[in-house]
């Protein structure tokens, strides 16, 4: 059977319904009237192979994403592979990775990221993130302060003088060279590995058709032009 054949299955209201995560610049940017980046291009091309159109619904965090999910909100969607996520998602095998690390200031003796767990220091994270769900699990002594969005987090950070904030490097190094006197560490506390997303109910045949046609646009020049085109050096998966 060929994706076309699942079309009632993955896109039931005939179209697709595609959740666009704006909180994460590497993957799409714009705005909500006309994102743009490669979730929407890949988004674009699934669609057509599909034989169906796209229609884009925009969030400012991927914890929004997660939980539209509960609503039947959207057919696909874009998100970082995590358990915390499989009772309602189903995701691909991922298509890139992109890490994440901290934002410090200059005089922080903060060197790497071990250098941050520890008691007393206060670390600010965007909620629901895929970077927040990891350092929940894997901090031992530092304290975690949520914001709404990755965004909002390093306002927290900044405004609070907290002690550094988790992030995906690009954005952060982004912050960094627009904000003197700040610098993001060098190694990571995790590889975060992003994925096509749809909702778990719908049928496993459905869901492995979609997902193969994501591995075969994976094996062409896809993703790689449309993270170029968006300025973004990321590791694409193969």
């Amino acid at each position: 059977m060929s994706l076309a054949d699942h079309r009632h299955a993955l896109a039931p209201l005939g179209y697709l319904r595609v959740a666009i995560n704006l909180g994460n610049p590497v993957l799409a940017q714009g705005d909500a009237d006309a994102p743009r980046g490669p979730s929407v291009e890949l988004a674009t091309a699934l669609a057509q192979r599909l034989g169906v159109q796209a229609r884009f619904s925009c969030h400012n965090a991927a914890a929004s994403v997660v939980a539209a999910a509960s609503d039947d909100a959207w057919d696909l969607a874009f998100l970082a592979v995590d358990p915390a996520r499989a009772d309602r998602i189903a995701f691909s095998a991922p298509y890139v990775e992109i890490e994440g690390t901290y934002l410090v200031r200059n005089d922080s003796p903060a060197r790497q990221v071990a250098d941050l767990d520890r008691d007393g220091l206060r670390i600010a994270v965007g909620r629901g993130a895929a970077y927040d769900l990891f350092l929940s699990r894997e901090l031992q002594q530092a304290t975690i302060e949520r914001a709404d969005t990755s965004a909002a987090a390093i306002t927290l950070f900044d405004q609070q003088r907290l002690d550094a904030a988790a992030g995906v490097r690009q954005p952060l190094q982004a912050w960094a060279q627009a904000h003197a006197g700040h610098r993001v560490l060098a190694d990571r506390f995790t590889v975060i590995q992003q994925a096509v997303a749809a909702p778990v109910a719908r049928p496993a045949a459905a869901l492995q058709a979609v997902f193969a046609e994501v591995e075969a646009i994976k094996a062409g020049p896809l993703l790689g032009e449309a993270f170029a085109r968006a300025g973004q050096a990321v590791t694409l998966v193969r």
